[in-house]
């Protein structure tokens, strides 16, 4: 089956006798099966998840650092991973074959890893090499599904993550005359233009055209980028920006590159996850910053940090949809089919699919 009908049909129909329990009758539950498992039992939990499954995390990250430690942590049978799909895959292709690896929720997805499926990528990958010849070296961003990274590792590319993504884009450029940057035009484009890559001389693949946006000469491109995008950070706005400006000229304002162009540019800091939640702990007291990306984490960093002054850049911003379908009744459920023996939304990822995914991420992690 695969990964739409997996999203779309009717599953996880929760039964009465878990979601008639109160939330503290549901929390005591979970911490108990954990208690009872014990070391079989491992539950890595993404920065952008909701604040009742992350107080259950054994450890919290960024997607593919929660994929490490999954394949790190040898004792676990069980890996409840509380995340999206292509977190869950890439677990399951770096861990070893008796450890089961589990998504609580099998709608949670990420519309970004969506918008470049296997079938567009292979048909957009045969008129590149009509138009451009073997001049173009595959770079997939680790949030998109197993087969996308499976298709970059064969063709000789790697994967990147927010944190390396300059680092893997200047090997690229130095491995080949050209890169095609799945799937998120924006980390591509604002990752290039770091780099001294003028926008003259990014393309863009339209997967629903199946054609190359672009007017100048084709011997010019050097960075050919996908058309996808994530949905929560494309939401953020220059009129964001100056909102912010004109009402707390001192706040800090601080971006994923996940963001449009003209947000990143128009920001004073931009980086991954990882380098936004450092930068806010690493700030003195009463320091104030605007914080573009996900609506749940911008709230935990205001949380824990009460002596600083934090918003989100768009204060109307909702939390990522699909992230936000794990719940706590969906992690007690997946808890309890354990308990019971019968373990219920496996991710398997097929073996020779793992085995070119393997090759785009140690291509990167050899570089990081």
């Amino acid at each position: 089956m695969g990964l739409l009908e997996e999203l779309t049909k009717e599953t996880n129909v929760l039964p009465e006798s878990l979601t008639s329990l109160s939330t503290e009758e549901m929390e005591n539950r979970v911490r108990e099966i954990k208690r009872q498992l014990g070391k079989k039992l491992f539950i890595p939990g993404h920065h952008y998840q909701k604040d009742e499954v992350i107080q259950f995390a054994d450890a919290v990250g960024d997607s593919l650092q929660l994929a490490q430690l999954s394949a790190e942590n040898k004792e676990a049978e069980f890996i409840v991973f509380c995340g999206v799909h292509f977190m869950a895959e890439t677990a399951d292709i770096l861990t070893e074959d008796h450890q089961v690896v589990i998504l609580p929720d099998m709608r949670a997805g990420c519309s970004m890893a969506d918008m470049a499926d296997i079938y567009q990528t292979e048909k957009a990958w045969g008129k590149l090499m009509e138009m451009f010849g073997d001049s173009i070296i595959p770079l997939t961003y680790v949030n998109s599904t197993a087969a996308i990274k499976s298709f970059v590792g064969k063709n000789g590319g790697a994967t990147v993550t927010s944190s390396n993504a300059h680092k893997m884009v200047e090997w690229a450029l130095g491995e080949k005359q050209r890169i095609l940057f799945l799937p998120d035009q924006h980390l591509g484009r604002n990752t290039a233009a770091d780099l001294g890559v003028s926008l003259s001389e990014m393309a863009v693949w339209d997967p629903i055209r199946n054609e190359l946006i672009y007017d100048g000469d084709m011997e010019e491109v050097k960075v050919i980028l996908w058309k996808g995008h994530c949905s929560v950070h494309e939401n953020f706005t220059v009129k964001n920006i100056e909102d912010i400006r004109e009402n707390h000229p001192d706040m800090k304002i601080i971006v994923h590159p996940e963001c449009r162009r003209e947000v990143v540019e128009n920001s004073d800091l931009n980086g991954s996850t990882k380098y936004i939640i450092e930068m806010i702990e690493g700030s003195p007291s009463g320091s104030a910053f605007a914080i573009g990306t996900e609506m749940n984490l911008v709230k935990r960093l205001i949380k824990d940090h009460p002596d600083k002054q934090i918003v989100s850049l768009n204060p109307y911003m909702c939390p990522c949809l699909t992230m936000n379908r794990i719940d706590l009744p969906h992690l007690l459920w997946s808890l309890e089919k354990i308990m019971e023996q019968n373990p219920e939304n496996i991710i398997k990822v097929d073996a020779d699919v793992s085995k070119n995914a393997i090759f785009a991420l140690e291509r990167m992690l050899a570089r990081a």
